[in-house]
């Protein structure tokens, strides 16, 4: 099973491996914000109810719903 974003809990830190986003122009937007393969980011917050997820990526705070954070593979950072 590969993990996802939407797998992270606060506090958790990894690596972008993969973005399978099906909306072609959301996943360029996603890209031009920073997610690209190899970025790191910290997990920062998640709502009561997990959607969204808050998370630093190459310096800034960018919120995903949790069916976008589905779409996003990552590796976890070693603690």
């Amino acid at each position: 099973m590969i993990a996802t974003l939407r797998d992270m809990n606060v506090g958790d830190r990894g690596r972008i491996t993969r973005l399978d986003i099906a909306n072609r122009a959301f996943k360029q937007q996603l890209l031009a914000m920073g997610l690209t393969r190899g970025a790191e980011f910290t997990v920062l917050r998640i709502a009561p109810l997990g959607d969204p997820v808050e998370i630093t990526v190459r310096g800034c705070a960018l919120s995903l719903r949790k069916s976008d954070a589905s779409g996003v593979g990552i590796e976890a950072a070693d603690h």
